[in-house]
């Protein structure tokens, strides 16, 4: 609990740096948040999409080439600091068909690493809606994000991360669509919607104000929050999670006891029918008799 609390002080101490004389006077300077969005070899083409769509949804964000190592992640720290960028998007694939998003606080922490599933693109979705490109987006929680304390050191997080500042030099001066983070099962669910003041089958009627969403869409499932920016103590770990390769091993073992289970009952029939065969008497009509 203290290394949670510690680990949000450090974000919102970070993020209120450098503020000097302005601040101590009660005027709160804009955040200059940036964030580095990086990925690792192996990634799928779907992988890719999600990047380019959370890229066109995030102005304020910086691309860097492919990670060629998996072990040595402290070194996305040092990238981070060549871009200027305080936060980091890194999406590792394993087996080219894994994907989990490391969202860091660079260069000194928290960070937290996540299991990406049900991921559509916008590719995909083929959703009526669509939002001015480089347009900033209101960030959303839902209720279930106060009730412990993980949930709260997340949300300063994805804050954070998806909330463009206005300092951001690609931003547009619009704001057209929500991003929604919602907790169901323990899992964090994101949901991309666009506002329409009017509605379409009434042009020239009173504004009405609606959500149609765009995408993409994606689950994100907690694994470890560490306190440190990839890597360090472990302030929380999910004990639900099961990884993906545990479990198509856990179903490879069971359809491999399910043919063990065939053959034995194959194996077991074959007996009891040599068994029958030989308790029944000689027919006079068999070869042996009619060719003796």
């Amino acid at each position: 609990m203290a290394s949670l609390l510690k680990a949000s002080e450090d974000i919102v101490g970070s993020s209120s740096k450098g503020k000097g004389k302005a601040a101590k006077d009660g005027e709160v300077k804009p955040r200059k948040d940036k964030v580095l969005m990086l990925c690792s070899r192996g990634v799928t083409q779907r992988m890719r999409h999600l990047m380019r769509d959370l890229e066109v949804l995030l102005p304020h964000t910086k691309k860097d080439s492919k990670l060629d190592t998996k072990s040595s992640l402290h070194l996305i720290n040092e990238l981070a600091d060549l871009h200027s960028c305080n936060n980091t998007l890194y999406f590792e694939a394993r087996r080219h068909e894994d994907l989990y998003l490391w969202l860091s606080r660079s260069p000194n922490g928290p960070s937290v690493k996540c299991h990406v599933q049900n991921i559509h693109t916008m590719d995909e979705l083929k959703m009526t809606g669509n939002c001015l490109k480089g347009s900033r987006g209101l960030v959303l929680f839902d209720g279930g994000w106060d009730t412990d304390e993980h949930w709260r050191l997340l949300k300063e997080m994805f804050t954070h991360v998806f909330s463009v500042p206005k300092t951001s030099r690609k931003l547009k001066p619009f704001i057209d669509h929500i991003l929604m983070f919602s907790i169901l099962d323990n899992k964090i669910w994101f949901r991309n919607y666009q506002i329409i003041e009017k509605d379409p089958l009434h042009p020239s009627g009173p504004p009405q104000t609606s959500l149609v969403e765009i995408g993409p869409r994606f689950v994100l499932t907690p694994i470890r929050v560490f306190e440190g920016s990839f890597g360090g103590p472990t302030v929380f770990e999910n004990p639900e999670f099961v990884s993906p390769a545990a479990m198509r091993a856990s179903a490879k073992r069971s359809a491999g006891d399910k043919y063990r289970v065939r053959k034995d009952e194959e194996a077991d029939r074959d007996v009891r029918g040599k068994r029958r065969r030989e308790a029944l008497p000689e027919d006079t009509l068999s070869r042996k008799k009619v060719f003796a």
